[in-house]
């Protein structure tokens, strides 16, 4: 069961999918393109457990951040 874990104001929410699942696939594939559209950053975990940005979907990836962009003056 692969993750999407979206932080945001309100905290964080968490989306999970199976990866085997087109319907679950196309799903998380359409909020991936969402997310990422409205400026959130999506990262996923590399196996020494770093995160990496990412900026296409990977239906492989078990887990993804999205976190959104970063305001300041």
């Amino acid at each position: 069961m692969a993750t999407q874990i979206v932080i945001d104001h309100t905290g964080d929410s968490r989306h999970f999918f199976d990866q085997t699942d087109p319907d679950g696939l196309a799903k998380a594939e359409r909020r991936f393109k969402k997310l990422t559209d409205q400026g959130f950053t999506a990262a996923t975990r590399t196996p020494a457990g770093d995160l990496k940005a990412v900026r296409t979907f990977d239906p492989a990836a078990d887990e993804t951040l999205f976190y959104p962009r970063l305001v300041g003056g």
